[in-house]
């Protein structure tokens, strides 16, 4: 039976593959013709080697994208079927006693294995950001980067499941709704301590060295109400050519935050339309709405999850060798049905961002009347990322937190701006 099964899903992640590869490489992206021309049209500002890096390094990083996402499900199923969950289990209950011992011992197994599995593909991902010339990052500087993630997530996940499992086991049928209680403080203060714990684990943050262009930005800080008093930059050069700016944090750990990359590469006009747009997203309070969508997307998942895994295991549990859902062996079910919520959440979450980002982008131009740096910084931030101005369908929703760059474009060109 546990060769029938392993045997469709390998059938049924290549019929994926064969599907995607199809789709992204045959599918029209070309723009619309009342575009072409226009500032909008890429063919205006790459050039011709650049059209065609562009459209390769995206048809090939989008189908990795969904490799990459069906090959982790396929990974948790296999591990649950050939009974490997069950053996990690067994070897953690004969180290300790203790439930969250036991749990470290499981987890590091099991994230381990995953690690080592899903090696070549994160290692194929990293060698194409290199090939186009995306990733400036040296091999060591990436391996290093992949075992802090290692590390974080694991500590993490050992305080998570701990809690998950025992709470499971205390109270069978209400578990994912308690889960879903304790997992709001746990939400805000991993976003409390991200910006001054977690990311200075990766890259270097100090005050923006350009004096000058910090006034600017905290002035239209001030223009907006928001409460800043400093902006960090970032040494992303060592790492990547890719441009980014953001805020990260709550309270009185929030940033904002300048990559070294957008810095030596975009004008100063064109930085501030790019803080306009984050200050943006502090003005229509994005951070609120957010938080809200989380709840509730949290709350639907872990309610689905638990029906999912009561329904699965009463019928499959022995094919996948799992007694019952407050076994440790069940987490690779846990971690399976969740990734498959989150993948099929993405288009309405996406969708929300997008809409957001695109309200941040308006906001921006009615702060500063400046078309010209908003055209020209979304086309550079094309031309760094290699980015299509108008991707598939399906990998604008799967993919697109913002806008795509043909629509942001177009948005900026249909502004009308306002005399002063």
């Amino acid at each position: 039976m546990a060769r029938k099964w392993a045997g469709t899903a390998i059938v049924i992640y290549f019929l994926i593959l064969v599907f995607m590869y199809w789709y992204l490489f045959n599918g029209d992206t070309s723009l619309p013709e009342k575009w072409v021309g226009t500032a909008a049209d890429p063919a205006t500002f790459l050039n011709a080697r650049e059209l065609m890096l562009s459209e390769q390094y995206s048809q090939i990083r989008n189908f990795m994208f969904f490799a990459y996402n069906a090959f982790d499900w396929i990974v948790y199923f296999f591990i649950l079927l050939f009974g490997l969950s069950r053996v990690f289990e067994r070897v953690a209950a004969s180290q300790s006693k203790w439930r969250i011992v036991q749990a470290a011992v499981y987890l590091f197994l099991l994230s381990l294995l995953s690690y080592v599995v899903t090696f070549p593909l994160s290692y194929i991902s990293y060698n194409l950001s290199k090939s186009y010339h995306i990733s400036t990052q040296t091999f060591s500087s990436w391996m290093k980067d992949g075992l802090i993630d290692f590390w974080v997530n694991f500590g993490q996940m050992v305080i998570i499941v701990s809690v998950l499992y025992w709470l499971i086991n205390k109270s069978p049928k209400k578990w994912w709704f308690h889960a879903w209680i304790l997992s709001i403080p746990f939400f805000f203060f991993m976003m409390f301590i991200q910006p001054v714990v977690i990311d200075p684990l990766y890259n270097d943050f100090y005050p923006l060295k350009n004096k000058e262009l910090e006034t600017e930005i905290l002035k239209l800080a001030s223009q907006a109400d928001i409460p800043a008093e400093h902006v960090y930059e970032v040494n992303m050069a060592e790492k990547t050519n890719a441009l980014n700016a953001y805020v990260t944090g709550i309270g009185a750990n929030s940033r904002i935050v300048l990559w070294d990359t957008t810095l030596n590469r975009l004008k100063e006009k064109e930085i501030l339309v790019i803080m306009a747009h984050e200050m943006g997203h502090y003005v229509e309070k994005h951070i609120y709405i957010g938080i809200a969508g989380y709840l509730i997307l949290t709350f639907a998942g872990l309610w689905l999850t638990a029906r999912l895994m009561n329904s699965i295991i009463t019928r499959y549990g022995k094919v996948l060798k799992i007694t019952g859902i407050g076994n440790l062996s069940s987490l690779p079910l846990f971690l399976l049905v969740t990734a498959m919520l989150l993948f099929a959440s993405s288009p309405l979450s996406n969708f929300v961002s997008r809409y957001q980002e695109a309200r941040a982008d308006q906001y921006a131009m009615e702060m500063l009347q400046d078309k010209d740096s908003a055209i020209t910084m979304f086309q550079e931030l094309t031309r760094s990322g290699l980015s299509q101005v108008n991707p598939p369908l399906l990998v604008k929703w799967f993919r697109y937190s913002h806008p795509t760059m043909l629509e942001r474009i177009i948005s900026v060109e249909n502004y009308h701006t306002v005399e002063k």
